[in-house]
């Protein structure tokens, strides 16, 4: 009889504690979208959940406990951690800005796919995640050839600057890696959700062997589905794209490819002169096969918000 006693004790202390962390994984999901004043659908909140083996009707049931005790939110089908009922209608219209947006990423990373070493353009930021914000722009993610990275964003940083008058909002290439360097190694919160989040467009089997090479980033979340590659085109292959890379595939492509890293450092390091050498590094990465163009800080600023809000919301989450 005792030894049922303590059973059902162990097993009810259990359960509690599961529910405990459940509620906490929810808050903690709804905290990280208030930076963005988004809120989540159920079935959103649950692909950005970070608790493992979480159905969707305990899930549910969690969410009408938290709304009960007045800690989440809920305007019709959306939930959040703030009462801010202009959240919603912000949202929906981020949404259908984004629907307008997809088809021209579509045709940019056609175009993009067909410059010389690209094998993978996948679309990130925002629009990966189906919102467009008013002043928002359309970000690509891109993998090149290995050894012709810089070459690569050189041919489409010009072709933004001379045709495109550095129109940024439908171009905005800010982070390249090569096909041999596919692990993204800054591993937060920050990159495992814009990881799990990519649209590739272009470049299936890419962004399988991209996929595989993260599989840290669908660890962080293990309720995201996984985007099918399944009927993604390869990257364009034409005589010209076969051509160039031809002819920029040996000492002179080597030598080119290495002075537009110089070149491109050089100038960052001119135009950003205000960043110290650790803030240069987060957000100008530059490597032979990494280049990343963040120089807003947003990484930082939103992961520094993230601790920020915990912190003030100790007591509850």
């Amino acid at each position: 009889m005792l030894t049922k006693f303590y059973t059902c004790l162990m097993t009810n202390t259990a359960l509690t504690e599961i529910a405990c962390n459940t509620k906490r994984a929810i808050l903690h999901t709804l905290i990280y979208f208030e930076i963005f004043k988004y809120p989540l659908r159920v079935d959103e909140l649950l692909y950005f959940c970070r608790e493992k083996n979480i159905s969707l009707e305990i899930l549910k049931e969690k969410l009408q406990i938290l709304v009960k005790q007045g800690l989440v939110f809920q305007f019709g089908v959306f939930f959040q951690s703030q009462n801010d009922a202009t959240w919603v209608p912000a949202r929906l219209q981020c949404n259908h800005r984004a629907d307008v947006f997809l088809p021209i990423a579509t045709r940019k990373s056609k175009l993009i796919s067909k410059f010389p070493f690209v094998r993978g353009v996948f679309v990130s930021g925002s629009l990966s995640k189906h919102c467009v914000r008013p002043d928002g722009d359309i970000d690509f993610f891109i993998v090149t050839t290995p050894g012709r990275l810089w070459l690569s964003r050189t041919l489409l940083i010009l072709y933004k600057k001379l045709i495109l008058l550095n129109s940024h909002r439908y171009f905005c290439v800010n982070y390249f890696i090569d096909s041999d360097h596919l692990e993204i190694e800054e591993k937060n919160l920050f990159t495992a959700t814009e990881t799990v989040t990519l649209l590739p467009l272009f470049g299936g089997k890419i962004f399988e062997d991209f996929r595989k090479s993260n599989h840290w980033a669908w660890r962080e979340f293990p309720n995201m589905p996984v985007r099918s590659a399944a009927r993604i085109p390869d990257a364009a292959n034409s005589t010209l794209k076969k051509g160039l890379e031809k002819v920029f595939e040996g000492k002179l492509g080597n030598w080119l490819d290495k002075k537009a890293m110089s070149l491109t450092l050089w100038f960052w390091k001119r135009k950003f002169r205000h960043l110290n050498e650790v803030d240069f590094e987060l957000a100008l990465k530059s490597r032979q096969y990494v280049s990343k163009h963040h120089p807003l800080h947003f990484q930082e600023k939103v992961l520094s918000l993230y601790d920020k809000l915990l912190a003030e919301k100790a007591g509850v989450v």
